[in-house]
């Protein structure tokens, strides 16, 4: 039997500790119970850890690390530390990688979706940029729509970099609380008096529905005004089609301790599957549509890492047919 204190400490771990005698489990810990199952004390190792390479560690008595999968689940990956405690008693730690490698999944799809975005208008550019350059006969409207054209590339990859950048400052002051004292209804207002312009030239229509004597919120200004600029441009852009010719953004009261900013429209509204993955990078519904209406594919990451950032939440409703609302609570100053 193992003494109290021991037992005591491996429970104090968070990962999974399990001590091993030989091939007896004799202590475990809540963390390991969990994953493997409540009635493994005493019991033979085997029963838990069915990894060849896992035991044989054990069975060594060297210590060593290893990245296994199998253990718990098909598919969960662990990096699992085994540590000869004396002659008979090893110490196995299982250390859960799953949140480290989705990590890396998301960086080396955010390096590949990032060169694909930048790829394609360069491409455009340089193609367009050396027709101009041959020495053949070209007519002047036919050399102003290459030029028109590399232009609007040359924007389009300009926003990417312009979002890339917002999106890599906001992450970078993601654990520093914003300092301001806001106004939000003016904040609100003042956004879409910028949108306005926009707007009209889609032919859609701003309906406000903005309370006044809110009380303040703590955040930052200029990321506060994007998000209410990149929420309401995606519905311009988005929902503001056919026979849906308006947008409307309320600002309200959420219970005794939030502030209510909601943008909605009638548009085709979003399907199911793809709501949850709406705030990845580069993620788009359509991805035709979406470039050809200026959208960069990056606005609503954006808008999740300022809602983070500002201890708020965000919520997309949608539905085919229907139209989408995006919701988003901010605290009230205290």
């Amino acid at each position: 039997m193992i003494d109290p204190l021991p037992a005591a400490l491996i429970d104090a771990f968070s990962d999974p500790v399990i001590l091993v005698e030989g091939q007896r489990i004799i202590a475990i810990n809540n963390a390991a119970r969990d994953q493997l199952g409540l009635r493994l004390a005493n019991s033979d190792i085997r029963l838990a850890i069915r990894h060849p390479d896992v035991l044989d560690a054990i069975n060594s008595g060297d210590q060593r690390r290893l990245e296994v999968e199998g253990i718990g689940r098909a598919d969960q990956p662990w990096r699992v530390i085994v540590t000869p405690v004396d002659e008979d008693i090893t110490l196995v730690r299982m250390i859960d990688r799953a949140a480290e490698r989705a990590a890396e999944r998301m960086r080396v799809d955010f390096v590949a979706n990032a060169s694909h975005e930048l790829r394609t208008p360069l491409a455009g550019i340089l193609g367009y940029a050396e027709t101009l350059s041959d020495d053949g006969p070209m007519d002047d409207e036919t050399r102003r729509n290459f030029a028109d054209t590399i232009e609007s590339e040359a924007r389009r990859m300009l926003r990417i970099v312009e979002d890339l950048m917002g999106l890599s400052r906001i992450e970078a002051d993601r654990f520093v609380t914003p300092r301001q004292t806001l106004d939000l209804a003016d904040l609100v207002n003042d956004t879409l008096e910028e949108i306005q312009p926009t707007a009209e030239r889609r032919q859609c229509n701003i309906v406000s529905d903005v309370e006044a004597n809110l009380p303040p919120v703590r955040g930052d200004q200029a990321q506060l005004m994007q998000l209410v600029d990149n929420l309401v441009g995606n519905a311009i852009r988005y929902g503001c089609d056919g026979e849906c010719d308006s947008v409307r953004v309320g600002l309200a009261r959420s219970g005794r301790d939030r502030i209510r900013l909601t943008v909605a429209d009638k548009g085709p509204g979003i399907a199911p599957e793809h709501l949850p993955r709406l705030t990845e990078r580069f993620y788009r519904v359509d991805p035709a549509r979406s470039r050809s209406s200026g959208g960069t594919g990056l606005g609503l990451a954006i808008v999740k890492h300022i809602v983070e950032r500002h201890r708020g939440t965000l919520n997309i409703a949608s539905a085919l047919g229907t139209g989408t609302t995006v919701t988003v609570d901010l605290p009230i100053l205290r």
